[in-house]
């Protein structure tokens, strides 16, 4: 299995394919992190055919899907050769009242490819469960997502509970949904905002100082 060939699975959305190649080049011995290597450079060019218009939403879905199986079978491999790395702990959720995870679940994908520490809290996330994960984990970003107008102010309620417990400048808040904006993202106490998950993703690398 060489690795153009991984790249290729993940540009062509080859969901079904994809663990077992992945299998098979663990299987040849490859090193774990050549073949997530191989697997970045083909999310990277989902990206950029993402921001291109040539794909859209939909294929950036099943990227993320495609991605996941790869990590089903990849991830063991990572571990066992992976014990002294330091790697960025993040947390994603959709905050309290909003049940839409597309968005979370791409940008979940995004960051395991650039070899961030996840802890995803899924959808209809309260602020008590973001500020317990950062107490037990030190994650150092969160990431939420709003895509409901009536959601939004949640992410005003979450900055302020991390004040409470003392937490706030221990963690950069980013966040995204469609009825914000970076003012406004701002004015409810996140430090930055991004349009869509392959933004979200630059944004990210950026607040870890990558």
């Amino acid at each position: 299995m060489d690795f153009e060939k991984l790249t290729e699975l993940i540009i062509e959305l080859e969901v079904d394919d994809i663990a077992d190649a992945v299998k098979e080049a663990l299987d040849e011995e490859k090193d774990p992190f050549d073949v997530l290597n191989a697997l970045t450079k083909g999310m990277d060019e989902v990206g950029r055919r993402y921001e291109e218009k040539d794909y859209y939403l939909t294929e950036l879905v099943l990227a993320g899907e495609t991605m996941k199986e790869a990590f089903t079978i990849l991830k063991p491999a990572l571990a066992a050769v992976d014990k002294s790395q330091e790697k960025v702990k993040i947390i994603i959720g959709t905050v309290k009242g909003d049940n839409h995870d597309i968005g979370k679940n791409i940008l979940g994908s995004l960051l395991l490819s650039s070899g961030f520490e996840i802890y995803d809290l899924g959808m209809d996330v309260d602020e008590k469960a973001i500020v317990e994960k950062v107490k037990e984990t030190g994650a150092t970003i969160i990431g939420l997502s709003s895509l409901l107008t009536m959601t939004v102010e949640h992410i005003k309620t979450v900055h302020e509970a991390l004040v409470d417990a003392g937490l706030r400048d221990k963690v950069k808040l980013i966040v995204g949904g469609a009825p914000l904006n970076m003012e406004l993202a701002k004015r409810l106490g996140a430090d930055d905002f991004a349009d869509d998950a392959v933004e979200g993703i630059k944004h990210i690398k950026k607040l870890a100082g990558m």
